[in-house]
């Protein structure tokens, strides 16, 4: 039989078929089939470091997170840093706010860790509220704080923060380091481009972060890095209860919307 042309005319090397996957020359070399691979329980654990395999780990990652928060009520998120310590003003501001928030209806979420996390999930806790707290591995942490009633450990912080915007119906900012403006900035890039429904961004502490949006709306607002309105999108306070408020009444209208239906649905 004669060899196989492509559609150039040059003669086309054999092919092996891996799967979806096709391979030729060099690459066709490996004579193991799948199963062999499987079953055969010598050899080198390597593959277990490969990108195919961490594919499927951040697969399982997104359905273990979706399957374990898909039923639970509307949540809020509470960010801050792990280093503030139990009777700290911030701690008890924190421990305040999962408690009004709890009260209120609310589920209260968190990275789960130490410091405002624990505060945040400790207030929800003591006042009955639903504790969640969503962990991440890293070589300084020792696991999620005592007050979660309901947590995830996450090895990628991409599948985590998923996780965050997709459950949260609001964002509260307590002074933090670089993990709290990670997500802050995270959370207001996709709220700013409209890649999410709008939800509420509350900075709570205004010495802590009055800097940070006076330099928003001095330096990049004025120099047309961003568009004027967008610092809006943040709310700064002080009040425990106002930023309850500005999430119960960020809800209300979704809640109109879904009792009555929109303008266009008349």
């Amino acid at each position: 039989m004669a060899p196989e042309k492509n559609t150039h005319g040059r003669k086309s090397s054999s092919v092996k078929h891996r799967g979806p996957v096709q391979l030729r020359r060099a690459r066709k070399d490996d004579t193991t089939t799948t199963d062999e691979r499987l079953l055969d329980e010598r050899g080198s654990t390597d593959w277990v470091h490969t990108d195919p395999w961490r594919v499927l780990r951040i697969q399982s990652e997104f359905i273990e997170g979706f399957g374990a928060l898909a039923e639970v009520p509307r949540a809020v998120t509470i960010f801050g840093s792990a280093r503030t310590p139990d009777g700290h003003p911030e701690y008890e501001a924190a421990r305040a706010l999962g408690a009004r928030l709890a009260e209120a209806g609310y589920a209260v979420m968190t990275g789960g860790g130490p410091g405002v996390m624990e505060a945040a999930n400790r207030g929800a806790s003591e006042s009955g509220g639903y504790s969640i707290g969503l962990g991440i591995e890293l070589p300084f942490e020792e696991g999620l704080n005592e007050w979660v009633d309901l947590g995830i450990n996450f090895r990628y912080f991409f599948a985590r923060k998923t996780m965050f915007v997709k459950y949260s119906q609001a964002f509260i900012c307590l002074p933090g380091g670089f993990g709290t403006l990670d997500e802050l900035f995270e959370a207001l890039t996709l709220v700013q481009t409209r890649k999410v429904t709008r939800f509420p961004i509350v900075l709570f502490g205004t010495e802590y972060w009055s800097g940070l949006v006076d330099w928003l709306r001095g330096t990049l607002q004025r120099s047309g890095k961003i568009s004027e309105g967008d610092v809006n999108l943040l709310h700064v306070t002080d009040s425990v209860e106002e930023a309850v408020q500005i999430v119960i009444r960020s809800q209300q209208g979704v809640d109109e919307a879904a009792l009555l239906g929109t303008e266009d649905q008349w």
